[in-house]
């Protein structure tokens, strides 16, 4: 009893019930009325993203919809698809055979010519169709198209457009139930006479329909789905769905009785949020989620707010016991060091006057600064070794590599009798060993590298019997930077093995040197045989690009990173039989 009066009696004590009244009781008003409005703003925010989000995404749909009417009413107008269907069968057979080539070959550019539309048939009663892409017209043949409902209700329609659920195509020929299509389809007329001479069909692409409303998120477990104005599915991710009445009752109701963009309704006692937006054919985007997906997280965020307010409370409390002259002072002369500290100055120290907690915290601090430095000054040297490790194990490893083309192609040249040849390039290869390998160090200057390239490719024309013409554009200021010994000599080689003797000739090589700001660029171009585009694009990324990339390749992406990190870089171009180019980017440092 005695000991909890002189705590009560305390300053410090008095101090803490003062700051306990007058933070916690405004920080705890100031966070309920934040979650209030907070709670109204988040909901109201995330209503309207959703319904943004709907509304793009029918605007997609819609985008998809109208290729599809607009390639319908560009065929059904079409007078060279007039003249086949009318008079394909009552031609003479050479007649018939010319009419189909010329109205599949129409077809099927009309086809290719967007990128929603999947395949276009037009079809006659009588078995007889024309169709672009995978058309069979075997399937056409079995199939009794009079007794199909959507080509009862498109002759009942009499030239308007049908459209249909999401099926697989009933007549391609890559095989059964394969292609995913979204059909719209309407009988061609004589313009004359008006009378129906046969069935347009424009597939549109399902799969891409599917991908469209399957890729939005709505929620974590909410979904999209298209409807026609009756109810029944249209467009679905669960192809079970298609072609069925929506099955809650009470969504069924929303979505056909009510024109409202949002709406709400139970599931099984489960509230859910719902949004809706019309397509462009007639059909209406609708998107389901559980209400508590979406405004849910706001209760979890009111108990966070009272906890923060909460230990806010706390720690101003606590800070109030340490508003002492005595410990405010040392405290922010101390900060203040560290502040510079953090700024990089590692030089500080802190003048340690008492032999207290301040005193022993100003100690260590100076104590920790001087371990941070050696602690520095070790990795600095370490990193130095391992970089210069790192930079030997590259080099050892293009130059065996380098080696082996060279005395491979001598060795040929001896096995094929021809030692005067061989003679010239030992001669070469010993200039080119006495301008690369006999310099100290792992630098050498651009032009040092132009030097030892000229050399070598004297060997390259010896081996290939090809000339290959060396074009180097430098600016003069350029000459002494100073690269990575072996940079550029790689990518020669690569031109001429990969460039040239594919093609079996010689070319022209074009080596561009310049600078810009704190930057050295260093253009390689070829006219060879270039590189296809799935393989170049294999080699431009840096993820699974690696494998793809060959040991010289692979040699000058390490020397970049390990001479000029990650700042720098090299990128490859090509175009398949005009050539290929490399721009490598040198940035320095500080």
């Amino acid at each position: 009893m005695l000991r909890f009066e002189r705590i009560r009696n305390r300053y410090a004590s008095k101090v803490i019930i003062a700051f306990l009244f007058i933070i916690l009781i405004p920080t705890t008003l100031s966070g309920f009325s934040f979650y209030l409005e907070s709670t109204a703003l988040v909901k109201k925010n995330v209503r309207a993203s959703t319904v943004q989000l709907t509304k793009q995404t029918a605007d997609a749909l819609s985008t998809m919809i109208n290729a599809g009417s607009d390639t319908s009413d560009l065929i059904y107008s079409d007078l060279q698809v007039q003249h086949t269907a009318m008079y394909y069968t009552t031609s003479p057979l050479n007649e018939q055979v010319e009419m189909s080539k010329s109205t599949n070959t129409l077809l099927r550019n009309i086809a290719y010519s967007s990128s929603f539309v999947k395949i276009v048939y037009i079809l006659k009663d009588s078995g007889v169709g024309w169709g672009s892409g995978t058309f069979s017209t075997s399937k056409l043949k079995k199939a009794e198209l009079a007794e199909l409902d959507w080509v009862k209700k498109s002759k009942q329609e009499d030239g308007k457009l049908v459209w249909q659920p999401l099926r697989r195509d009933l007549f391609s020929g890559g095989g059964e139930n394969t292609e995913l299509v979204l059909p719209v389809s309407r009988v061609l007329k004589d313009f004359n006479t008006l009378k129906q001479i046969g069935l347009l069909v424009v597939n549109m692409n399902g799969r891409s329909a599917v991908n469209t409303i399957g890729q939005v998120k709505l929620g974590e477990t909410g979904r999209y789905t298209v409807v026609d104005s009756e109810g029944v599915v249209m467009i679905d991710t669960d192809l079970a769905r298609i072609g069925k009445p929506v099955a809650e009752r009470d969504l069924h109701e929303l979505i056909i009785g009510n024109d409202a963009v949002e709406f709400e309704y139970d599931n099984n006692g489960v509230p859910y949020y719902g949004v809706k937006q019309m397509l462009s054919n007639g059909w209406m985007l609708v998107g389901t989620v559980p209400t508590v997906e979406i405004t849910g997280a706001l209760d979890k965020l009111h108990t966070r707010i009272l906890i923060t307010s909460a230990c806010f409370a706390l720690m101003a409390v606590l800070i109030g016991l340490l508003i002492a002259k005595k410990v405010t002072r040392p405290i922010k002369q101390l900060t203040l060091e560290m502040r510079r500290v953090q700024q990089g100055d590692l030089t500080v120290r802190t003048e340690v006057k008492t032999s207290d907690e301040i005193g022993l915290m100003s100690k260590h601090f100076n104590k920790m600064l001087d371990e941070i430095e050696q602690l520095m000054e070790r990795v600095e040297t370490q990193q130095k070794e391992k970089l210069e490790a790192e930079v030997r194990a590259v080099t050892y490893r293009i130059h065996p590599h380098f080696l082996y083309n060279t005395l491979s192609t001598l060795r040929w040249l001896i096995r094929s009798g021809e030692r005067e040849r061989a003679d010239q390039g030992l001669a070469a290869l010993t200039r080119l060993l006495q301008a690369n390998m006999g310099k100290d160090g792992q630098m050498i200057t651009i032009e040092e590298e132009l030097e030892i390239i000229q050399k070598y490719l004297v060997i390259l024309e010896m081996r290939y019997e090809h000339k290959y013409e060396l074009n180097i554009q430098i600016e003069p200021e350029q000459n002494g930077i100073r690269i990575p010994r072996m940079l550029l000599q790689p990518l020669i080689e690569n031109a001429v093995f990969h460039g040239f003797v594919p093609l079996n000739r010689g070319g022209n090589i074009t080596v561009e040197v310049y600078g810009r700001y704190r930057e050295v660029h260093i253009v390689v171009k070829d006219n060879g045989a270039g590189i296809e585009e799935e393989q170049l694009k294999l080699m431009n990324s840096r993820q699974g690009g690696m494998e793809q990339l060959g040991i010289g390749l692979r040699h000058i992406h390490d020397s970049l990173r390990l001479y000029y990190g990650p700042a720098s870089s090299f990128t490859i171009t090509s175009e398949p039989d005009v050539g290929s180019t490399i721009h490598i980017i040198l940035r320095f440092q500080n």
